[in-house]
């Protein structure tokens, strides 16, 4: 389904469209638009960023105390779903996401309270901001039935070389292309936000 087709932007509610401006736990400011959190939206999601997108993104849990900052060498050799479980493998390096029902086996059922827990409740693009007021970083984050966090998918960095991840001396602005595509895909904005491009450089936040 290509970003902007009519059933594409039937699914779309209006009401995730505007950010809300939030505090990190370190103090820093982010604006975070919420996503649809249905097995269905999760999967599309999910597949769509690490099979046509993996050589663009980092991802990872980042979480205070630990960053994993992770880069795929290749498309993933499979992706694919089992009892709520979304697995994307990269040959025998994988992950798993619960995004949706999860029952265990019939010997070994999953309690109702802990299969909630393993849940994903809340899926989010969001950008966070540095001293300056503008937009740093950009990404994905997932969150469990408890708000702990399943994981960051950190998209393409204006700021940042794509192979040394060092700063650049002037801004890269098609590595927006990303969250751009993100952002009519899921919220129906199809304009290129100008708040994105407003910031001079990097900072860690």
């Amino acid at each position: 389904m290509k970003p902007g087709s009519t059933r594409a932007n039937s699914k779309i509610d209006r009401r995730l469209v505007a950010p809300t401006r939030g505090i990190e736990p370190d103090g820093g400011e982010s604006d975070v638009f919420l996503l649809p959190n249905d097995p269905v939206s999760l999967e599309e999601l999910i597949r769509d960023l690490f099979q046509n997108h993996w050589a663009e993104i980092v991802f990872g849990p980042i979480i205070e105390g630990a960053a994993w900052e992770m880069r795929a060498a290749h498309p993933p050799t499979y992706v694919g779903m089992m009892d709520g479980y979304l697995t994307v493998a990269f040959g025998i390096p994988h992950f798993h996401i619960c995004i949706g029902e999860h029952k265990g086996s019939p010997r070994d059922p999953v309690p109702a309270a802990l299969a909630q827990h393993r849940k994903t409740s809340r899926a989010e693009l969001y950008r966070l901001l540095g001293p300056s007021g503008t937009p740093v970083s950009w990404g994905v984050r997932l969150f469990n039935g408890k708000g702990e966090q399943q994981i960051t998918i950190l998209l393409g960095n204006p700021f940042l070389d794509p192979k040394t991840d060092k700063v650049l001396k002037s801004p890269d602005w098609s590595r927006l292309a990303l969250w751009d595509h993100l952002r009519a895909r899921w919220l129906g904005l199809t304009e290129p936000d100008q708040f994105d491009r407003s910031g001079r450089g990097f900072s860690h936040v």
